[in-house]
């Protein structure tokens, strides 16, 4: 049973705002650790993910959602609709765009909330490390005038400017709350699902342009050796097409081998012991379409 302390402070935040503008990268920057994919493409953040920073007196439960954008397939309806209902069921909602993005890119998202019971919103401003004073407060200005935001920081997650203020301006609108979870813990997901994530993130990010969006990653078996400091790990990574799972493959099976390599290394990082790694790539046609084979995968 969760006991309420009146002198502790605590809330959930929901992460929202339109693709690829650095919701994960700041996630991973409060926390100071990698809980939430980075990728160069955009919608990489499929789950809504929760990360948890412990403040003294308060704790702060961060939910990283998937980029709200228009959509049309089944698995983008899955996790626009994921992020969406996030707005709801949080004490405070933080909005993250970037600098250099359309103005209209979080239409979407001011219309939502003007409908909404009335709570804490805050804008993140993120990436200013990458424009002129000039532009970024005539940004400022521009946000400024929209009704709905009780306060706008300019950050960037990437160097970590501005993310003190931020900070500060969160607890400000933390309530009297129970911490909701034991101090050492940073995220409710279990480590299946990070493993899976940083897979992922390193597909992602090896096969760049070459490999549509269509795959996805499922931890097989999760073992540590118990003669040994080891951690075998065994994972499937599903794609649509045949060509697809020669791209993740490669020639001779390099290209399945570089992943499996970057993966290994962030997950030594991250468990602090060494890491054995098997990864297979498997055809499941059409899965990004089929409602039963979303949910099997996670979604």
């Amino acid at each position: 049973m969760i006991e309420n302390n009146k002198s502790f402070l605590s809330g959930f935040i929901a992460i929202v705002g339109p693709p690829n503008v650095g919701k994960s990268t700041l996630l991973n920057r409060i926390l100071g650790t990698k809980v939430s994919i980075v990728s160069p493409k955009p919608q990489t953040t499929r789950n809504r993910l929760t990360g948890i920073y412990h403040g003294s007196g308060y704790q702060m439960a961060f939910m990283d959602t998937p980029g709200i954008h228009s959509t049309k397939t089944l698995l983008h309806r899955s996790m626009v609709s994921s992020a969406i209902e996030s707005i709801s069921e949080v004490d405070i909602i933080m909005v993250v765009t970037e600098i250099y993005r359309p103005y209209d890119e979080i239409s979407t998202i001011l219309s939502a909330l003007k409908g909404m019971v009335k709570r804490p919103v805050i804008l993140a401003l993120n990436k200013i490390d990458t424009a002129s004073k000039e532009k970024i407060l005539k940004t400022l200005d521009h946000y400024g005038k929209e009704a709905v935001f009780d306060s706008i920081i300019p950050v960037s997650a990437l160097k970590g400017d501005g993310i003190d203020i931020l900070m500060q301006e969160l607890r400000k609108s933390l309530k009297p709350g129970p911490e909701f979870f034991p101090g050492d813990m940073i995220t409710d997901q279990p480590e299946t699902f990070l493993v899976a994530e940083i897979i992922r993130e390193k597909i992602y990010l090896h096969t760049r342009d070459e490999l549509p969006y269509s795959a996805a990653v499922t931890v097989e078996q999760m073992q540590e050796a118990s003669d040994k400091d080891l951690l075998r790990i065994s994972a499937v990574i599903h794609v649509e097409t045949q060509s697809q799972k020669a791209i993740i493959v490669g020639h001779g099976g390099a290209k399945i081998k570089e992943i499996g390599t970057a993966a290994r290394l962030d997950l030594e990082k991250f468990f602090g012991i060494k890491v054995f790694l098997e990864l297979y790539a498997r055809v499941e046609k059409n899965w990004s379409r089929d409602t039963r084979a979303l949910r099997r995968l996670g979604y």
